[in-house]
């Protein structure tokens, strides 16, 4: 193949796009560290769909227009910081290519290292050992072959290889890949991607999709069913819960049936999927974290996404009644991004304008805050992703404003508050901006979840179903009690300097849970002043701000 036109390179971003879906659950599972939220799969996923989505509405044969269809589809629907990545890669692409009707081999591999050239701009603090250091080398051997090569798929070939080769390098580039024993979940999301597009060319099938699968189309089904005839008031169970579990010896033989009969007693609308090695679950609950301990019983939990129904419903059943509903409007405003209906109600009470759902295994689109920002009619914004994973999403979102606006880098929710709490309406956004990027400086972060597999990491020791203990962004100490990790948590992050303390838990807590947790507290800090949050968060039992 000498040429390729808009309508082939369309075909190729629909593979693409496939061959990534039928192996985002494999991505996820690569997630480094064993919190309930690897979801770079999924981010990376929803990106691409959102991409392909674009491309198949607007492909056209002049590839630079269809190429400009893909970036636009990828940005506006990027999630977390592979499907930024994702998405920068492909804009710098389709840059390249954007006056081009049709391209040779030399163009193809160019228009790759066009992408990377813009990737790479985009990531403040570029890390090897991830979906950069794969494009690269990927993108640096397609223009090496395609100096001699005019076959467009010879030269997707070595593309492809090389990505392949770089993607096994990988763990020795990032020392945490090497210990954890995986490579980097993003490049291996990529190399799907380019696996897909080299198949369109040569004309390849895929491998069909395993009945495990198939779970999405009847949790579709059955969501559209059930919210078609009911009011968000009659919403009994409010969280949909999906996980993926992969059987495992030394636990309970599975037992489908059975199974089934204990989730029922949780919720409704279930639905269980299973093969020899995998069982995939749907249910709607007002305890996911029971039925993650359920789910625990046969395996590793691989896959989890909680969402909360009774907030998406309006959205779901009717959409262009939901654009039409008035909000207040807010000239200088904070946009920011929380999981936990408690947590929500908080960080609006102490001035968050709009909070957009989500957070752990569920990161808003960069469209998804663009249009939160829009909603409530602000000329200036703060916007806290309160979340490492949704931050270039939110940088990205503010290239795509025209009003003043700018990102407070905020990981946890503490440090949102803490952001929130140094906001002066008075003042400009730049202005802003760098009192609450200080504010968050002066706040430490503790946050107690299960791990979903076992490994070692910073030579903590951790066993699957372990509490673990994260001060700020490190896992400090493991152990099979909540209240023990909780307590050497609180020791580590609680000085002679801690004047405030605040304890926000989530949805599976019990009163006895935290009444254990105030008396070590005030037993053994007694000048620390205690603030006490129910914040119905999911997956994690505890987060603490400790300033």
């Amino acid at each position: 193949m000498k040429l390729l036109d808009g309508t082939k390179f369309a075909e190729m971003v629909q593979m693409g796009s496939h061959h990534l879906t039928q192996n985002a659950d494999f991505v996820d599972s690569l997630n480094v560290f064993p919190v309930p939220d690897g979801d770079t799969g999924t981010n990376m996923n929803l990106s691409m769909i959102s991409g392909a989505k674009e491309t198949e509405a607007n492909a056209q044969k002049h590839i630079g227009k269809t190429a400009q269809s893909l970036s636009k589809g990828l940005l506006m629907g990027a999630r977390g910081n592979s499907g930024v990545i994702l998405s920068q890669l492909f804009r710098g692409f389709g840059k390249y290519l954007e006056k081009e009707s049709e391209i040779n081999a030399k163009q193809f591999a160019q228009a790759f290292q066009a992408g990377v050239d813009t990737a790479y701009k985009a990531v403040m603090k570029p890390v090897e050992g991830t979906i950069l250091t794969v494009a690269r080398e990927a993108a640096a051997k397609a223009v090496e072959v395609a100096e001699h090569e005019q076959d467009i798929i010879k030269v997707m070939e070595a593309l492809v290889e090389e990505a392949k080769n770089s993607l096994k390098r990988t763990p020795e580039l990032l020392p945490v890949l090497k210990e954890v024993g995986v490579v980097d979940s993003g490049g291996q999301g990529l190399v799907f991607i380019y696996e897909g597009f080299l198949a369109s060319l040569k004309g390849e099938a895929l491998p069909e999709k395993t009945k495990v699968d198939h779970l999405e189309e009847l949790v579709n089904a059955e969501h559209h069913r059930a919210q078609e005839f009911m009011s968000t008031e009659d919403i009994v169970y409010g969280y949909c819960t999906e996980i993926m579990v992969r059987f495992e010896s030394g636990k309970d033989p599975f037992d489908e049936a059975k199974f089934r009969e204990d989730l029922s007693k949780l919720g409704d609308s279930l639905l269980v999927v299973s093969d020899n090695e995998i069982a995939k679950v749907h249910i709607h609950t007002e305890t996911p974290g029971v039925v993650l301990n359920e789910g625990q019983k046969y395996g590793s939990l691989i896959k989890i996404k909680v969402d909360n129904m009774r907030e998406q419903h309006s959205a779901i059943v009717s959409p262009e009644k939901n654009e039409k509903q008035t909000v207040e409007k807010h000239p200088y405003a904070i946009v920011t991004v929380a999981m936990g209906e408690g947590i929500s109600n908080l960080l609006r009470s102490i001035g968050a304008s709009y909070v957009i759902e989500g957070g752990q295994t569920m990161n808003p689109s960069t469209e998804d805050i663009v249009r939160a920002v829009k909603e409530i009619g602000a000329e200036k914004v703060i916007i806290l992703p309160n979340n490492k994973n949704i931050v270039m999403a939110a940088e990205q979102a503010v290239e795509l404003l025209d009003i003043e606006a700018a990102v407070v880098p905020t990981k946890t929710i503490p440090q949102g508050m803490a952001a929130i709490f140094a906001f002066n309406p008075g003042a400009s956004v730049e202005e802003n901006k760098e009192a609450m990027t200080e504010a968050i400086s002066g706040v430490k972060t503790g946050q107690i979840t299960f791990a979903v597999r076992d490994t070692t990491i910073d030579g903590v020791e951790i066993h699957k179903d372990d509490y673990m203990a994260i001060a700020d962004e490190k896992i400090v100490s493991s152990t099979s009690s909540m209240l023990d990790a909780t307590r050497d948590l609180l020791t580590r992050l609680i000085d002679d300097d801690t004047e405030i303390v605040t304890m926000i838990y989530g949805e599976d807590v019990n009163k006895e849970q935290v009444h254990a947790v105030v008396q070590f507290i005030e037993e053994q800090y007694s000048n620390v002043e205690l603030d006490i949050i129910d914040g119905k968060q999911a997956l994690y039992p505890f987060i603490f701000s400790v300033e």
